[in-house]
């Protein structure tokens, strides 16, 4: 009699041991600077109005990553715990919905470990959940999205509570950055696509057949399409309520209208902009502090490991590989997610931009470099796999003092981390 097919055991104790360490690590010295540093400047105002009903500004954004930053405020105060907290806890967040949709995807306990130390060592999900900017609440529905609908696809007795769960934390995405509308497209256009493809007769109404048996297309579309548009749409409840909204639009239209406007308008340039393919080669970073400030110098620097942001790009190449030759959905799904996140930047009018907007794509990036790892192990690989991820933990540890705003030696203290030009 044949063997019955092997079910990993779920990881999940894991998983809440990793994000764990992250919160630790994320923790450290949050409070520092006092004062705010790089785009903090832009949304504490935006809070603050938000808080007193007052002005509506900051309009170029959706308002949730502002209204959560407000809520924190509200809670511990106008001071740095109280600008920082929200973003730390959907950082947090992030990463358990990360290792979570990774093991969905993959069904593999090693690449979602190493998806989870890839990202914790990684630099950008620890730094934007360490500042009060959106792009950390994006993130963070985004990865809740993703997880549920892997895992409604794993799981299709749970597909329609995941599935809304799923769908509303894609339209939570979008009310927090427009970045994630790509992304929050893909559920259902890949739900579609997959029914098509299958070339039923009658698949716009069959209840048969992958992704998800039991659920037709028009269920599908309830949940990945009309739940998201309500999630969104409902967090501009506080719109009726200022006492001045710039331009007066009448209604979400032409509110949204105003928005678009606000996006691609020309701005001058700034010393840190820089361009995708700078982002995927980690040749351009940003310090969102370097000064004296809290008794000491100090430093926050913006970029990616410099080992694993780069052994991600071969990861990713042979994902491709992987999909077409092996026919691999994690691979593909993975690359797919990649690709579209990063072609916004490509393709969008807006002209400038920063290294700050890859900090999507660099989580699949590192999901990528995970299945990668773990294949080369299981082909016998040892020398490499050990390499990338002791040496990627290595230049973490290194790093961690620029990451964190610890007290530098002094003034050119930065030249032990800034090793290219463009880092500095």
């Amino acid at each position: 009699m044949s063997q019955p097919p092997h079910h990993p055991a779920d990881p999940i104790c894991w998983h809440i041991v990793i994000t764990a360490l992250f919160a630790v690590l994320a923790c450290v010295r949050l409070t520092i600077p006092s004062g705010p540093m790089f785009d903090e400047v832009h949304y504490m105002p935006a809070a603050r109005n938000l808080l007193a009903l007052s002005d509506a500004v900051n309009l170029e954004h959706p308002p949730l990553g502002k209204e959560l930053i407000a809520l924190g405020m509200l809670l511990f105060g106008d001071e740095p715990l109280g600008w920082r907290i929200m973003p730390l806890l959907f950082g947090i967040l992030a990463l358990f919905g990360a290792v979570r949709a990774m093991w969905f995807l993959s069904l593999s306990r090693a690449a979602s470990l190493l998806t989870g130390l890839f990202l914790v060592t990684g630099f950008p999900l620890l730094l934007q959940a360490r500042i009060a900017m959106l792009d950390v609440f994006m993130l963070s529905f985004v990865m809740l999205g993703l997880w549920q609908c892997a895992g409604a696809y794993r799981e299709p007795e749970t597909a329609r509570w995941r599935l809304a769960l799923g769908g509303a934390a894609l339209g939570l995405a979008m009310a927090a950055k427009w970045n994630a509308i790509p992304i929050a497209m893909l559920p259902g256009l890949a739900f579609f696509i997959a029914r098509a493809w299958q070339g039923r007769a009658h698949f716009l109404t069959s209840n048969r057949g992958w992704p998800i048996g039991g659920m037709t297309l028009a269920e599908a579309a309830l949940w990945l399409a009309v739940v998201p548009l309500l999630a969104y749409a409902a967090t501009y409840w506080p719109f009726p309520f200022y006492a001045t909204v710039p331009g007066n639009p009448t209604g979400l239209i032409a509110l949204h209208r105003q928005m678009l406007d606000l996006q691609t308008q020309v701005l001058p340039p700034h010393p840190y902009q820089s361009q995708w393919w700078q982002w995927a080669s980690n040749t351009r970073a940003i310090w969102y502090l370097y000064e004296v400030t809290d008794g000491a110098q100090r430093g926050v620097l913006m970029m990616g490991n410099p080992l694993s942001s780069l052994a991600a790009l071969p990861a990713l190449l042979w994902c491709g590989w992987a999909w077409w030759k092996q026919g691999r959905r994690d691979c593909a799904a993975l690359l797919v997610l990649y690709l579209v996140s990063m072609a916004l930047w490509v393709l969008a009018p807006k002209p400038v931009q920063f290294y700050y907007h890859y900090v999507l794509p660099h989580c699949f990036a590192m999901a990528a470099l995970a299945l990668g790892v773990e294949k080369l192990w299981q082909n016998g690989e040892r020398l490499t796999p050990a390499a990338i991820v002791l040496g990627s933990t290595g230049v973490f540890v290194w790093f961690y003092p620029i990451l964190t705003a610890a007290p530098l030696a002094g003034e050119q203290a930065f030249l032990d981390y800034a090793w290219l030009v463009g880092w500095r």
